[in-house]
């Protein structure tokens, strides 16, 4: 683990850190060994080994993380509106180590006296009944007012996000992001949903897909429709892209959030495509984002499938803390978040009988899926401290 703890950077530690991460054997491997390129990977990555030095050199590095500690990589963007950041797309903040703030009595008070605050601004402005809600349940209000104010206490002072690439988001109209998904419980959707928030220069909301689990649990499927999310199915992903949102899945599943730590940032399978087939009936661009630090937060040991089919869950965690300490072993680790908005991968050149060609959506999947497993290796090899980074 030394290839992750160092301050500096240097190719061979990318490649060490590559090694260290990628599965080179396995079911994976035998069936990535007969897949067709997507045309804007080929010679990337597979066919005759090379050293990561040789492929800078030529040109053939992976177009999305090359631009990692290096001035400016060239950004398509969507359009013309997309105001383009003077900052090398994917640099870490590299400044002293620093605690969460959370850790301290005065950070505790700050947050509950915070979140106290918009609740009761909120319950102010809903007395006067001056609020909308779209036909998905989303309420801007809600979010806006009680909803992001709390999750902000975790995000600033517990996790201490850092965004790069937010100008690869577009200014207007749909995108579909797709990201990797870990943690045990699925918090890095709604850190992703805040980043988007806070980051983007018009302070657009991330509509969420989400499982069918979150809309069969008591509680927190109300919370779920209010806060943007809705059911991960093709007609809610078709309208919400049609109606120019941007619009976020984790295609990874219970697969990504449910997989042990032994094998945290490696990918799962990405389904069956169903993401691509429906940014390419849209015509909505594709954004890999790559998120760094969700892996830690419940280090997953152990899974005890007996009792998690008797619960009906799809997993059972057994983590450092829990269950030994009870509900104070729900408490998640405090990790260090990095999220990288990658270039968006354009389908409006595709025509419209793409999206019912298999071989199409494979590619564009195992493209997508490449995008985010690269990003991932480049941002490991450039961290420091997994929780005081």
């Amino acid at each position: 683990m030394s290839a992750l703890t160092g301050g500096g950077a240097t190719d061979a530690r990318t490649a060490k850190v590559i090694q260290l991460y990628a599965s080179p054997s396995g079911p994976d491997a035998a069936r990535d060994s007969g897949r067709r390129r997507h045309p804007s990977q080929q010679g990337v990555g597979r066919g005759p080994k090379t050293s990561v030095k040789q492929r800078d050199s030529e040109n053939l590095a992976h177009p999305n993380t090359d631009g990692f500690g290096q001035p400016p990589a060239q950004v398509t963007p969507i359009s013309s509106d997309i105001a383009l950041s003077d900052e090398a797309l994917g640099v870490e903040h590299r400044g002293p180590s620093t605690s969460s703030p959370l850790f301290s009595l005065g950070g505790i008070r700050s947050a509950v006296a915070d979140t106290l605050t918009a609740t009761a601004g909120f319950i102010r402005e809903r007395m006067a009944g001056e609020y909308e809600v779209d036909e998905f349940g989303f309420d801007p209000h809600f979010t806006e007012a009680v909803w992001f104010p709390a999750v902000r206490q975790v995000y600033e002072k517990w996790f201490r996000v850092e965004v790069t690439g937010i100008e690869n988001l577009p200014r207007e109209g749909g995108a579909l992001l797709v990201a990797n998904h870990a943690g045990t419980i699925p918090v890095d959707a709604i850190i992703t949903s805040l980043a988007v928030h806070d980051n983007h220069p018009d302070h657009r909301h991330l509509r969420l897909l989400a499982a069918d689990m979150a809309f069969d649990t008591p509680g927190i499927s109300e919370v779920a429709r209010r806060i943007g999310a809705t059911l991960a199915c093709t007609n809610d992903a078709d309208r919400l892209l049609r109606q120019g949102e941007l619009t976020a899945v984790w295609p990874e599943g219970f697969k990504g959030i449910g997989k042990l730590y032994k094998d945290r940032y490696k990918l799962q399978r990405f389904g069956r495509g169903g993401f691509v087939t429906t940014a390419l009936r849209n015509a909505a661009p594709i954004v890999p984002v790559s998120i760094v630090g969700s892996e830690e937060i419940y280090p997953m040991l152990a899974d005890l499938k007996p009792l998690a089919k008797i619960l009906g869950l799809p997993y059972f965690p057994i983590t450092p803390l829990f269950p030994w300490l009870g509900p104070l072993g729900m408490v998640p680790l405090p990790s260090k978040w990095h999220i990288h908005f990658g270039r968006p991968i354009e389908t409006g050149g595709y025509d419209e009988s793409s999206a019912d060609d298999p071989m199409v959506v494979f590619d564009l999947t195992d493209h997508v899926r490449e995008e985010i497993q690269q990003t991932l290796f480049r941002m490991l090899s450039r961290r420091g401290s997994v929780y005081f980074g």
